[in-house]
């Protein structure tokens, strides 16, 4: 089991960026893809981008792409989210996830569903003004 702490949210104006972190516990860290999604208010949670257990592949839901860059450090069992030129429509509370299972393959892209992710941490707000 894993858990999950998200941080580095908050508000910024449009044209800005944020660096999100998420720090997982354990000592398995390495073993886990973790993937990031968002809810917006009134909205369901999307997928934002994920990344694989080595951090040799990310992916990226299309409206971040060029914009938002996943990495991770196994050595400090932290994955980040690198917000550039962030957009009023990328407010949303933004959760970290982690799954054992998931397999991330360059050449064979899936979006994931939130049920492809086990473990959940508790959300982080980031509010983006115009």
């Amino acid at each position: 089991q894993v858990q999950l702490v998200e941080s580095g949210g908050g508000l910024v104006q449009a044209g800005g960026s944020l660096r999100l972190s998420c720090v997982a516990s354990g000592r398995t860290f390495s073993t886990y893809a973790i993937g990031w999604f968002r809810q917006a208010p009134g909205k369901g949670r999307e997928f934002v981008a994920e990344i694989n257990r080595s951090g040799s592949v990310p992916s990226y839901t299309d409206s971040v792409k060029g914009r938002f860059t996943i990495s991770r450090d196994n050595a400090k069992n932290t994955v980040y989210l690198q917000m550039n030129n962030l957009k009023p429509e990328d407010t949303a509370v933004y959760y970290c996830a982690a799954d054992s299972d998931r397999i991330i393959d360059m050449y064979v892209v899936t979006i994931p569903r939130e049920d492809d992710y086990a473990y959940w941490g508790q959300g982080t707000q980031v509010t983006v003004s115009a």
